[in-house]
């Protein structure tokens, strides 16, 4: 939902690093994996029961995330560039809630593996509807310039990494905070469900 809005402010300085970092020769995969490597460390934090010191990670995970995609700008992107880093990014939002569910399985089993497919149906969603948009030559970047056409919803990047960022702070509301924000995440991927319906249902 804010994803679009913080774009014009947080695209010029991370763009600003990106080249500079694209001069001294990182690539934008290198970042991607640097990225990921913390969301690793950041799930193994939280299953220890360190989430506060897991914020650490998760924002230089997010950082990662988003200069990677700056470094490919900069110094010339791939296609298996924006492949390694969607799929790095669904594996980050996948870790993080194992990792609660590691850290408390009797009290938080149920509504991390409720989350999780909460994840993967909206994750199907916002997939499925982008390799229909790529079919049909379909453009946006309203959240920047990305491998893949990027649906809206009430629920996006920036609304999921604050979920986890109140998770780390508030770990004893894993459970209800999981519930709600398990179902917000179902609503999006049925408004996606229907957005999809609109556009390509008369379409053969």
């Amino acid at each position: 939902m804010f994803d679009a809005r913080i774009r014009p402010l947080i695209d010029p300085p991370l763009n600003a690093l990106g080249r500079g970092l694209a001069g001294i020769g990182v690539t934008a995969n290198g970042v991607t994996l640097v990225g990921f490597a913390f969301g690793v460390l950041a799930a193994i934090l939280i299953a220890f029961g360190q989430p506060i010191w897991a914020l650490v990670f998760i924002a230089l995970s997010r950082l990662a995330d988003g200069l990677d995609g700056a470094v490919a700008r900069a110094a010339g992107g791939s296609d298996f560039g924006g492949f390694l880093d969607i799929v790095c990014d669904f594996a980050f939002y996948g870790l993080i809630p194992m990792a609660f569910v590691f850290a408390d399985p009797v009290t938080n089993g149920a509504a991390g593996a409720f989350l999780l497919c909460s994840f993967y149906v909206n994750g199907a969603s916002f997939l499925a509807y982008a390799v229909l948009a790529e079919k049909h030559e379909m453009e946006s970047k309203a959240r920047g310039e990305k491998a893949l056409y990027f649906t809206g919803g009430i629920l996006e990047g920036a609304e999921t990494i604050g979920f986890f960022v109140l998770l780390c702070l508030l770990p004893a509301w894993f459970a209800p905070l999981s519930w709600v924000f398990g179902a917000l995440c179902f609503i999006t991927a049925t408004s996606r469900v229907i957005l999809a319906w609109r556009v390509f249902g008369a379409i053969r």
